[in-house]
């Protein structure tokens, strides 16, 4: 039998001491469903950071997908080209709409999307291609850009891992149209569950806030363009909860240092492992 407490554990969640607080202030606030002052202050901060139009707090970077697909009107007899390596998040926001995952080999030195046979796997089903940054390593953007511009398709991001990272000094996630970032428990930022929808495209926006408000225009309502709201378009309850949100606003005021902390771990591991390289066996 197996001792447990000879494991390494796959991950603890860093906590930086204001979760609480700031948790116990949004209860005090009375105001715990989405959209609140925690939701709307992590959205401006990570909108700012990647640089995008408007990033929406969302239950889960698979949320993010799935609300990212429906926004790209990707549906029934649809191809999107994604790398055979990742996570079934991916495949299952382009299958539930009834669309086509296709798979695409990956890098052997990054484990990313092979931008050398993304352009064979084209047809003219094809939507969009769905690049995943493997470990928060980005992906050849410019040249998988040249190809979606080339053939009229969208570029979509897949950035579960890739808060705090960049491909070319841009943040991943704000490079393609749509993309989408994690902040469940294993992630260096994050809230237990919950992602982010990051809209790069400004054209996007107004139905990005519908598609996270259940298909509602809601948030139009609450800024007084609208006299009520009502169900305009295709949604789902994609909001991460004022909860999680208070709690990942702390994780974000600590970000660079969380980054620092984990990047320290990484090199010390990478330090010692270095050495055991042998027989293909690579130290990444």
């Amino acid at each position: 039998m197996t001792d447990d407490r000879a494991l390494i554990p796959f991950n603890r969640p860093h906590l930086t001491g204001r979760e609480f607080a700031y948790i116990q202030e949004a209860v005090e606030n009375g105001r715990l469903a989405g959209t609140g002052p925690f939701g709307e202050r992590c959205a401006n901060a990570l909108a700012e950071r990647i640089g995008s139009s408007k990033a929406l707090m969302m239950h889960s970077c698979t949320g993010a997908l799935e609300a990212a697909v429906l926004l790209a009107r990707i549906g029934p007899g649809d191809e999107v080209i994604m790398p055979s390596f990742t996570f079934v998040s991916t495949a299952n926001a382009v299958a539930l709409r009834g669309a086509v995952p296709v798979f695409v080999d990956i890098r052997p030195d990054t484990l990313n999307l092979d931008e050398t046979q993304v352009a064979a796997a084209v047809t003219d089903r094809t939507k969009a291609i769905l690049a995943v940054h493997y470990a928060g390593v980005g992906c050849q953007m410019a040249e998988l850009g040249a190809i979606a511009r080339a053939h009229g398709l969208l570029l979509l991001e897949d950035a579960a891992q890739g808060f705090g990272a960049a491909a070319a000094g841009r943040p991943l996630g704000g490079i393609g149209e749509l993309g989408a970032l994690s902040f469940h428990e294993t992630k260096n930022i994050h809230c237990g569950e919950g992602g982010a929808l990051l809209v790069n495209d400004p054209d996007l926006v107004e139905r990005a806030e519908i598609v996270q408000e259940k298909g509602t225009n809601r948030s139009r309502f609450f800024r007084g363009q609208v006299d009520k709201y009502t169900w305009v378009d295709l949604g789902s309850s994609f909001l991460m909860s004022e909860i999680n949100a208070a709690f990942l606003w702390a994780q974000l005021e600590h970000a660079d240092a969380i980054t620092a902390r984990r990047r320290a771990i990484w090199e010390r591991y990478h330090a010692a492992f270095v050495p055991l390289e042998r027989d293909g066996l690579v130290v990444r």
